[in-house]
């Protein structure tokens, strides 16, 4: 049984940033307004741990989203997969590992783009 508590709940928020500069007046934006404070990781990549669901902001231009990407957290990365598919979901990008664990993106029926990742 598991009993992670952020099983199948919205756990992460990404924003893109277009360019080295957007990247650092968006970090400097929520640090004044709402006084997040941001873990880097390399220089095109920052996410905090005090905004509630955590916050990523990316510049990496290979990774970065077209707009926001909602991130939803599971401990079985196949299963959540397998069950976009069966649903009728695509796959919009296969699994990937990247530091803290895996993802992959998905569009719904709707066509919205959602991610799915795990720490496993």
């Amino acid at each position: 049984m598991n009993t992670d508590p952020r099983e199948n709940h919205i756990d992460y928020v990404e924003f893109p940033a277009p360019s080295a500069q957007a990247f650092a007046a968006v970090k400097r934006f929520y640090q004044e307004v709402f006084g997040w404070s941001f873990q880097d990781w390399g220089e095109e990549y920052s996410d905090t741990r005090d905004s509630g669901p955590t916050i990523g902001i990316s510049a990496a231009a290979a990774h970065r989203p077209a707009g926001t990407l909602i991130f939803l957290f599971t401990v079985d990365l196949e299963a959540a997969r397998e069950r976009v598919i069966k649903a009728g979901g695509t796959i919009a990008r296969e699994i990937v590992s990247f530091p803290g664990g895996r993802r992959f993106e998905y569009m719904d029926p709707a066509g919205n783009r959602l991610g799915v990742w795990s720490d496993k």
